[in-house]
Order: structure tokens, then sequence, then C-alpha cells
């Protein structure tokens, strides 16, 4: 398989590559750069930038806003976004609940739903993980019971990340309790200004308030809002996972994060000699790098083979995409850590640090990278913990 770039698809790289150049605002830019998170309020502005240009979706069929592109040229536009570096449009709607609706919903809910995921005009969470069912996600309790024309919905979800900004969830609940477990689920739209909904923040161990729990409480959801068939969740469910893991791989994100390692090494001096230089540190920046390569080459391969793939179904090996894609992303925070050294420390001022010929990295910056680093260890867990992705790949892959 000769998984070279044709001219082609060079000559879109290039007009990605200058899209993102000129049209990105310098300030969400910078923000990323200095690795602080994009405020809804900007997020929502590039959304609809890219929107104008016709590159919100660029995945999706074409009569809901898609482009029609290649598998490798969603690739490249993906890895582009990410080294420009730009955010990427809000996943539990482009990437998740968006395909669903559009691959298993009907016409009413594709008419009143796409447009606006495409937009940004409904900012979407997703409602999945509870209290002692994370892991084990089809254990989930959150129950759906049928009263008429509505769902009486009652539960709780956890780590419901950026629920403080959602106008709506699309949640797994349980409409059969008596069903074998996988078979008693199914998916559902819910207005987060439905009564009876309570959100919670979650303060993680980096200081973020991105996470949160949602409670429901007799909260009446209309039947027209359950996707596809009732207690047929979970087949929705592995379809949804499926997409986040192959997004979640992030070469890009991981390759913009080795630059601004090579970056800040240059810089940084240990004894007199550059980081940069040192044998021992450059071999471990390569080391990383050959994984990376390795995952780059997985994904264009998983990417090549989308077109033959059944409607509806995702290749396990995005599990894999999923597993390597998370170490490497840990493991370049760790070199982050390694060589801004003592500026990690965050919120510490620059003239409480010791030693006169450090760099100028930037206190702002810096103080960035231990929280970066505490966060990125979450990245094995959510999406399907990674020792559940290696179950996966066991049964699916190998056969065993």
């Amino acid at each position: 398989m000769d998984l070279r770039f044709t001219e082609d698809e060079l000559a879109f790289r290039d007009e990605v590559r200058s899209f993102f150049r000129q049209a990105l605002p310098a300030s969400i830019r910078d923000n990323i750069v200095a690795g602080r998170h994009t405020s809804k309020e900007e997020l929502v502005t590039w959304t609809r930038i890219l929107h104008d240009k016709g590159w919100a979706v660029p995945h999706w069929p074409v009569e809901h806003g898609g482009t029609g592109w290649s598998p490798v040229k969603q690739y490249i536009y993906l890895e582009e976004m990410s080294q420009a570096p730009a955010p990427a449009p809000l996943a539990f709607g482009v990437n998740m609940v968006g395909p669903v609706i559009y691959t298993f919903g009907n016409e009413a809910q594709k008419s009143r739903f796409l447009p606006r995921i495409a937009t940004l005009e409904d900012w979407w969470c997703q409602g999945f993980s509870e209290p002692g069912s994370g892991s084990d996600l089809a254990s989930l309790k959150t129950r759906a019971v049928r009263d008429g024309d509505h769902y009486v919905v009652n539960g709780q979800k956890t780590w419901t990340t950026l629920a403080q900004h959602a106008d709506w969830i699309f949640c797994l609940v349980r409409t059969d309790p008596d069903a074998r477990k996988q078979a008693g689920i199914s998916f559902l739209l819910i207005d987060m200004k439905t009564p009876g909904i309570t959100v919670r923040p979650i303060q993680t161990i980096d200081g973020g308030k991105e996470v949160n729990e949602v409670f429901f409480d007799d909260v009446r959801v209309p039947v027209e809002n359950l996707v596809g068939e009732e207690n047929k969740g979970w087949n929705y469910a592995k379809f949804l996972l499926g997409n986040e893991r192959v997004n979640i791989a992030r070469v890009g994100v991981s390759k913009e994060r080795i630059r601004r390692i090579k970056e800040l090494a240059a810089l940084q001096r240990v004894g007199g000699e550059r980081m940069i230089d040192q044998p021992e540190f450059r071999e471990k920046v390569a080391a990383v790098e050959v994984r990376l390569k390795a995952l780059e080459m997985t994904q264009l391969r998983v990417l090549a083979g989308e077109a033959k793939r059944e409607k509806g179904t995702q290749d396990p090996a995005s599990s894999i995409l999923k597993i390597k894609g998370s170490e490497i992303q840990q493991a370049t925070t760790e070199l982050l850590m390694d060589v801004v050294g003592p500026y990690a420390m965050p919120y510490q001022p620059e003239e409480a640090i010791d030693g006169r010929n450090e760099p100028d990295i930037g206190p702002d910056w810096a103080s960035t990278i231990a929280p970066a680093y505490f966060n990125t260890r979450k990245v094995s867990i959510y999406g399907g913990s990674n020792e559940i992705q290696k179950n996966i790949i066991a049964k699916a892959i190998l056969g065993l």
C-alpha cells in the first residue's frame, strides 16, 4: 500500500494550510500556543468561520453540509488544523451525535439538529458515563420510562465534559430493565433547559472545571427525541465510540507538541549545553517521533479502509489508534515537563525561579505545563479505557 500523498493531496494540503494561516484569529491561535483553553465564544467564532468556508463538517455527507473529500483529505485537513494550531469544532456535535443522527435518525431529526450543529448554534455534551458505570458502560442505571408521548428520565451522569455550556445532551438510558444489559438501552436527545436537570461542576486536578455531574429528576423528554429504535441504543453508542476513537488519536496535536518541545529545548540550557543537544534527551524525542509515525501510518490504513466498510459500522482497529494515540499524548507532556523544569510550577512568577541564566520561556505559558501534564492522564481513560480497548482488540481482531 502506497501511503504517500498524491500531487492533488499535496496541493490540497497547501490550500488548507494557507486558509488556516489567513483566517484563524491571532488571539485564538496565541491562546492555544500558550496552552490555555479555548473559550466558548472563541470556539463559536472559529466554527462559524469554518462554516462560511464550507469546512465546518467536512466528513459529513454532502447533503448535510459535507465537502465530499476523501478520507485522506479529511485526515490532512484535521492534521493541518492541529498544527496551525487551531481549535477543532466541538467534537460532541460534529464527530459524535451528528453522525449518529444522519446515520440512524429520522428526517425530522436531521432537519432540526444537523444545521445547528454545523454552525454551533446548539452546543452538545455527552451523557454516557455514570457513577459505577465507566468501563462497564452497559451497566448504566439512568432510567427512561414511557409515559404517553414522553419518556420520564431519572438518574445521573458524570464526567460530562462542558455540560455547563450545553444546550443539548445525548444520553444512553435504560428503557428495558429486564433485557440483557446491552439490549435494554436507548439513545435519547435531551434539551438541557428541561425542568429537572441539574448540572454540578467537578474540579479536576489541574484546577479546571470542564467536567460535571448531571442529574435527571423526572425529566420529561418527547418520544420524538428517540434516535432510531427503542432498546437499540447500544448499537448507536458503539458506532459513536468508534468515531471518537479514530479522532482521539490526535496525530496532528502530538506533532505540534513535539515541534514546541524542540523549540523550547533549543532555548533551555543545562550545564552550559542546550537541552536539544543532549544525546539522552534527543533519544527520548526520537523514540516518541518513531511511535508517532507508526501511529500516523496505522491511521492512514484505517482511513483507507473506510470506503469498504458497511454503513454504520466501525473498524475495531480504531481501538489501536485510541491506545497508542493517548500514550503518545501523555509521553509528549512528559517531555514538556522535562524541558521547562521549574518553570512548570503552576503560577510561579519568573522572578521567583532561581538561576538568572534560564531562558525566557515565559511564566504564563510555562505555568500551563504542569496542569496539562496532569490533565492528559485522563486521555487513556475517556473514550473507553485503554484496558477495555485491549479486550476489544483481543476479541475482534485477534479472535481470542
